[in-house]
């Protein structure tokens, strides 16, 4: 067993660039045997930890985190795949190890002893700690009390089961999603099916037939395919059909049928934090983040949903004229017409559309003004690395170097959507950053995953600027990681409250329609030529096109969240799961709800993600992130001061203080939602 374990490409030093994962060595065995080694090991770390015979100190209670230990390498492999890279024996193997994964996370939380020695400390802090060692100090007490350390022994127990059940139900709902997503395929094998598509759609669709050994063209449900079908096909059946199948995903009475799992994961998050002394699941949340109580996140949404309402329903108004215009007065506007006869609307007022954009907008020309713009801020530079080992042939790694030229992290990006691909954008990490002693500072590996428009035989990856936008949110999530420079593992990167972790992404989406930014990069791949001034203008003008319609959106899904988690009871057994949601976001609704159709069985950030309580996350950071450009608009888009400021007391800083001092640090005020009702064009005193 030993041998094999030194054989483990998980297990054994990986002598790679900048010890970077070994990706081309590690097959589907080597992940069960390396997880339940790095238990193994684990265990016996907390063992001798909670065993000491010395007097709990702040040194050898809570300053313990063995940084990237084994099972935190071999997790993050496997779970980050699990979402990047899956297939059926690695779904499969998470069914298997979750529970195995979550009692070991259990029996650590709910150790008495090693509870009693971090209490002991946080008790009688010494004088020393500085604010990074306070912070680490509060956070390990209140993990272990949030995790049920404080609970009477057979309330322990029922913890410890939920918490096995939510795993497994959070992993379910997640294999659902992408099965379900995988399963649609819209065949169509005649031209006229394709009216008004354009020439990029079209032949995404005849390659995604051909990769398939299919005729004719195919559409799917992932956002490169789904949204320009939406936006520009002709044929309103059609659109009702993949309207449909996109809104009814994991709501077909089959075995991929989430509205159970909606039901449990709600009812048993609620039972938890009844558990811990909450009066629900959003009060035990809060508790640990900027907003604190769910008071301030329903007048944030109210603030939001009374300034943009009325505006988002004369945009709305203003669609449907069209629409009746060409369909004549009985036409009835539905949510499958809207992206279509938004799109002419838009067209007609400022003669732009994303696909005029598309020609100026290849994906590595992108790529490279991404990277220069955070030259041109910071100063670092990114190198590609072909000698660094990947998961899959359209990933790439670079390393990424500080103004010094200094090693600061491993960048990996992966861009194109696949069958074993979860739907949407995201970052995460595969190595944390920390310092220590031994290994002085560790830097992060970073990872961006996204699902773009593919090549195609004819053309390479053109992008819509909502796709830049996206490559902008998540390279600002990167970033945050990149910069990290704290002692702690579990204080670094993106490890700060929730509802501040979206201010570094939404910040750089700013820059997506900076005149000079896009000079820097945005040429004719065919032609050469910059994207026009008079193109950009149009861009810019059109900016605030149904900003109302899109915050409202938004608000809507916040309203949903804080009604299933800030409730005083658990949701009925029988529960409809799609006439509680009507109900919940109705009034920030814009359209009569739709028969079959229900959001919350495919809505993984409050289900299976990170988000549950915390939608309204995006839109308390818009706040913030506003607040901060207007400071660069005031100094310059490119001033390398304010960056560096950004960088030093936000970037840098992961979890180590709270998000409110840091903010205050670097802006030197708190943010206010002016900045945000003027960028999106609704004056501050708006009714």
């Amino acid at each position: 067993m030993e041998n094999f374990h030194e054989n483990n490409p998980l297990v054994a030093p990986y002598a790679t660039p900048h010890n970077t994962h070994p990706f081309d060595r590690i097959r589907l065995e080597h992940y069960e045997p390396a997880m339940m080694e790095g238990i193994r090991r684990d265990a016996a770390f907390y063992e001798k930890v909670a065993t000491n015979p010395a007097p709990p100190t702040f040194e050898n209670s809570v300053a313990v985190d063995a940084n990237e230990n084994l099972l935190s390498r071999a997790t993050s492999v496997f779970f980050n795949l699990l979402s990047a890279e899956t297939n059926d024996e690695m779904q499969a193997l998470a069914q298997k190890m979750q529970p195995i994964l979550t009692e070991h996370a259990n029996n650590i939380s709910l150790d008495p002893r090693l509870f009693a020695r971090v209490e002991a400390v946080h008790a009688n802090p010494p004088a020393t700690l500085d604010a990074e060692d306070a912070m680490l100090l509060d956070k390990a007490y209140q993990a272990f009390v949030r995790s049920g350390a404080k609970l009477a022994d057979a309330d322990k127990e029922r913890f410890r089961a939920i918490n096995q059940e939510l795993s497994a139900l959070a992993l379910q709902f997640q294999q659902n999603m992408l099965a379900d997503t995988n399963a649609f395929r819209l065949r169509l094998t005649a031209e006229q099916q394709l009216s008004g598509l354009p020439e990029t759609a079209i032949e995404a669709a005849a390659a995604e037939a051909r990769e398939h050994g299919e005729d004719g063209w195919t559409f799917t449900l992932h956002a490169p395919s789904y949204t320009p079908f939406m936006t520009y096909a002709d044929d309103r059946t059609l659109r009702h059909r993949l309207y449909m199948a996109k809104n009814s995903i994991c709501m077909h009475g089959d075995e991929r049928d989430n509205r159970a799992l909606v039901r449990r994961i709600v009812n048993l998050r609620h039972e938890r934090a009844r558990l811990l002394g909450f009066d629900n699941y959003a009060h035990y949340a809060l508790a640990r983040r900027m907003a604190e109580r769910p008071k301030r996140v329903h007048k944030l949404l109210d603030d939001l949903l009374q300034a943009y309402l009325p505006q988002a329903q004369r945009e709305v108004a203003e669609v449907e004229a069209l629409a009746k215009s060409e369909q004549g007065d009985d036409f009835a506007l539905m949510p499958w017409d809207f992206s279509y006869y938004s799109h002419k609307l838009r067209k007609m007022r400022y003669d732009i559309d994303a696909e005029m954009l598309r020609p100026y907008l290849r994906l590595d020309r992108v790529v490279d003004g991404v990277f220069g713009l955070a030259t041109r801020l910071y100063g670092i530079t990114f190198v590609r690395r072909t000698d660094i080992p990947v998961y899959h042939p359209d990933v790439a790694a670079y390393e990424v170097l500080d103004a010094d030229e200094s090693h600061l992290a491993v960048l990996y990006t992966d861009f194109h959507p696949r069958a074993g691909k979860q739907s949407g954008a995201w970052m995460t990490t595969f190595k944390e950053q920390w310092i220590s002693d031994e290994d002085g500072d560790s830097r992060p590996h970073v990872s961006v995953v996204m699902n773009f428009t593919k090549p195609t035989p004819s053309r390479p990856a053109l992008l819509t600027l909502g796709e830049v936008e996206t490559l902008l949110h998540e390279f600002g999530h990167a970033l945050h990681g990149i910069f990290s420079r704290v002692r702690y593992e579990s204080l670094s990167c993106t490890s700060v409250y929730w509802d501040f972790v979206e201010l570094p992404s939404q910040l750089m989406e700013n820059w997506a329609v900076e005149r000079d930014w896009l000079h820097t990069f945005a040429r004719h791949w065919q032609t050469d030529e910059p994207m026009p001034d008079e193109l950009i203008d149009r861009v810019v003008a059109s900016r605030n096109f149904q900003a109302a319609y899109a915050c409202v959106r938004q608000v809507a899904f916040g309203l949903l969240d804080m009604a299933y988690y800030d409730r005083p009871m658990p949701l009925a057994d029988d529960a409809d799961i799609a006439a509680f949601e009507n109900e919940a976001w109705a009034r920030a609704q814009l359209f009569a709800p739709v028969d079959d159709t229900c959001m919350s069985v495919q809505f993984g950030h409050i289900m299976s993600g990170g988000y549950a309580a915390g939608y309204y996350s995006y839109k308390w950071a818009e706040v913030l992130d506003a607040d901060a450009f207007s400071l660069f608009k005031e100094r310059g888009i490119f001033d390398r001061a304010t960056a560096t400021a950004f960088r030093q007391h936000v970037l840098s800083r992961g979890g180590t203080e709270h998000p409110a001092v840091l903010y205050r640090r670097f802006r030197g005020q708190d943010p206010t939602i002016d900045a945000l009702l003027r960028r999106t064009g609704i004056a501050p005193n708006n009714p």
